[in-house]
């Protein structure tokens, strides 16, 4: 439905009470319809936590979760938290992957800056959360526990400059790296140049000095010759004019070439002219440059010798003897393969990229990891093409290959490039700017590990994950200073398989699916940290929260879940997560203060579908208070659902099903109130408080979940969520 009042976007000076903005901007309202008038009501009601008895309820928070960026502007979102909540919940900025990057960098300055607005405010913020296998940083996590390299030669560790190249060129000057001196060579005066270099396969090549400009260059000056092992180079030159520029041509090589101990001295003197030159004082190879018209990756990096065997992982692998062609389009250019060849003709010369072909892949590419494109080519005319990793929802590249020639005869071809973004699924041949056919067979893409690795036993695993996950609770809470004294310690821990028939359901694990999503998509700690893995996270909260300035005593940690209103199984999540808590706290040292139930609930039209609900709601509640812990509502929702089974968008809202929504927002809160203890009552989180757009959103699409309408305009369920908590918290 369409509200009348979208002038409530300019309220962006905190303190003012948010709601239907008739009062507050009465210069800029527009013509209400008839149809909207009923609404009006809505404008004599006070902030939420007005509603709150807290002479019989002093300890009780009611909170919403925020989007953090937002919270931070101190606008529109800010002033309706701060004036109808205690509490505030960080949708995923104080999450893992939010906070450490793919390489295991750690960032809390979001976070500080969280903390301190909020303490400004006077607000208190729960933390989402510690420990979780979603939202993680997959790549890095089983990066730290990969297999393990074979022990370095002892000594053989050192710091080199690393030129890697995709295959030999025509001419030796097509791969050409250059070091610009600070001083210039002098005409006439004899220098010596020495180097240690290794390379991949045997290589010989030439050494150009010349200048800067491209004036002069002298050619002949000496060669270079490297093998699979070290080995020193040394010679003497004269230059035939000032020179400021060393030119290393190695065209006719493909593979890895490393530079170490690298210096140049004229004759009778020992001032080495090169400067980093065992590059052991900087990685930085700012002095380094390649020429313009060529790509390839070089870099100073720590080189060890550890016998390892590269072996290659293929991703891709096509002979195109099923017949089928590469995907494309553009500019009428069209695929085929005929006899085993793939033929892709272009009838003109447009764009690279107005005429495509290509792969999807059946997973996404790792992020940093290099790629190599292997292929046999040809064309019908001389020229090349471009390749290109790409992130198709959006086109965004991931990483561009450099350019493929083609001749007109067959040619082998490898080249290769860094994947450098996340959800790469697809690659992709630009050929616009080549008119005419081009000829491929025996295509794969790779990318290479050692052969010859060493798995890490169980026990290996468990000790750097055990560190990994003390060090991000650190960072956390020492970022937080001891503000933060409500967590999400452990997040959704229970699966919905009893695999092995005890009556409870086991713990998520890779090894299955849960109800969020694909497994491979998350990192379980559990499996390797094992059954009673929650109890280091808590250890570390507790250490930490003291550490870094918290009181002990204040700190409450929740082990927080879903579906545990599940009227499908008579609660059995719950039971098991109560299961799981009694086992952690059996050793004596393990505490958990609270336990937190999401309720991401809906509505639903059917009466005895809606009736098992509630009915499931009273049961999870009593069950709660069954266990003395503090109990939280950490996440709430609502949708609504049809006699159907079909979920209702907000679009499609009946004034009816907006009454029935907030009919059933009250009967939680009251039940709420009504069977847990005033003592366990640890508060309520309203997870949205507008409703889920319906373009852009990953959380219920389209649908009604929030209290305000996307403008911020209350809405009926506004009025059923305060009397629910008027009516629970009133003095009896």
């Amino acid at each position: 439905m369409k509200y009348y009042n979208r002038i409530l976007l300019l309220a962006m000076v905190a303190g003012i009470t948010v709601s239907c903005a008739d009062a507050l901007f009465a210069d800029y309202k527009t013509e209400k319809p008839e149809s909207l008038k009923k609404y009006e009501y809505l404008n004599e009601y006070g902030d939420l936590k007005t509603y709150i008895d807290r002479i019989s309820h002093p300890d009780f928070k009611l909170g919403t979760g925020v989007t953090v960026s937002d919270f931070l502007k101190q606008d529109l979102v800010y002033t309706l938290t701060v004036n109808n909540y205690d509490d505030v919940t960080a949708g995923n900025a104080m999450k893992y992957s939010s906070c450490v990057d793919a390489k295991g960098n750690m960032d809390f300055g979001t976070v500080k800056k969280f903390v301190k607005t909020a303490k400004e405010t006077g607000i208190s913020i729960y933390g989402h959360t510690l420990c979780w296998h979603s939202q993680q940083q997959n790549a890095y996590l089983n990066g730290l526990i990969a297999d393990k390299e074979p022990e370095p030669v002892p000594g053989s560790s050192e710091i080199a400059l690393h030129i890697k190249t995709s295959k030999p060129q025509a001419n030796v000057w097509d791969w050409e790296l250059y070091y610009d001196l600070d001083e210039a060579l002098i005409a006439n005066q004899e220098y010596t140049i020495s180097v240690r270099m290794k390379a991949s396969s045997a290589i010989t090549f030439p050494f150009w000095p010349g200048k800067k400009d491209g004036t002069d260059t002298q050619y002949g000056a000496g060669t270079f010759s490297a093998g699979e092992q070290w080995s020193t180079n040394t010679f003497t030159f004269t230059p035939s004019a000032d020179i400021d520029r060393l030119r290393f041509c190695f065209g006719l090589f493909g593979g890895d070439l490393y530079f170490d101990d690298l210096t140049l001295t004229a004759s009778g003197s020992d001032r080495n002219l090169i400067m980093n030159s065992t590059f052991e004082e900087s990685k930085d190879p700012s002095r380094w440059s390649k020429a313009s018209w060529i790509d390839f990756a070089y870099g100073i990096e720590e080189v060890q010798e550890s016998g390892s065997v590269l072996t290659n992982v293929y991703i891709l692998e096509d002979d195109f003897s099923s017949g089928t062609a590469m995907m494309g389009w553009g500019n009428n250019s069209t695929r085929q393969v005929i006899d085993g060849v793939h033929q892709m003709t272009n009838p003109s010369e447009v764009n690279s990229w107005e005429a495509q072909a290509g792969y999807d892949f059946s997973a996404p590419l790792t992020e940093g990891t290099t790629y190599f494109l292997k292929m046999k080519i040809k064309g019908s005319v001389a020229g090349s093409i471009g390749a290109v990793f790409q992130k198709p929802d959006r086109f965004a590249g991931r990483g561009d290959f450099p350019s493929i020639p083609i001749t007109t005869e067959w040619e082998e071809v490898t080249v290769f490039t860094n994947c450098t973004g996340d959800a790469a699924t697809r690659i992709l041949f630009n050929y616009g700017k080549y008119a005419g056919t081009i000829y491929i067979d025996d295509l794969s893409i790779y990318w290479q590990k050692s052969g010859n690795t060493i798995p890490l036993t169980p026990e290996e695993k468990e000790e750097i994950l055990t560190n990994e996950l003390e060090r991000w609770i650190k960072g956390m809470l020492e970022s937080c200073g001891g503000y933060v004294k409500a967590w999400d310690v452990v997040n959704e821990p229970i699966s919905g398989k009893d695999s092995d028939g005890d009556g409870y359901y086991d713990l998520q694990s890779a090894s299955q699916t849960d109800d969020n999503g694909v497994s491979g998509e998350n990192f379980y700690w559990q499996d390797y940290l094992g059954d009673d893995y929650a109890r280091i996270p808590i250890k570390f909260a507790r250490k930490y929260f003291a550490e870094s300035g918290g009181n002990p005593d204040e700190l409450k940690l929740f082990i927080n879940d879903y579906n545990l209103e599940s009227d499908w199984d008579q609660n059995k999540k719950l039971k098991s997560l109560i299961h799981w808590i009694e086992r952690w706290e059996s050793d004596g040292e393990t505490k958990v203060d609270g336990i937190g139930t999401q309720m991401h609930v809906s509505y639903y039209m059917n009466p005895a579908t809606q009736a098992s609900k509630e009915n499931a709601i009273i049961n999870m509640f009593t069950l709660l208070a069954s266990t003395g812990k503090l109990i939280k509502i950490t996440e709430l929702d609502m949708g609504i659902v049809d006699a159907a089974g079909e979920t209702i968008l907000t679009e499609n809202l009946t004034d009816e099903m907006q009454q029935n929504m907030s009919d059933f927002y009250q009967f939680i809160i009251e039940k709420y109130f009504e069977i847990i203890p005033v003592a366990q009552q640890y508060g309520i989180t309203h997870w949205s408080p507008t409703d889920s757009p319906s373009e852009n959103s990953f959380w219920r699409k389209g649908q009604p979940i929030g209290l305000w309408d996307l403008n911020y305009n209350r809405k009926p369920v506004y009025v059923g969520f305060l009397e629910g908590l008027r009516n629970g918290t009133a003095s009896k």
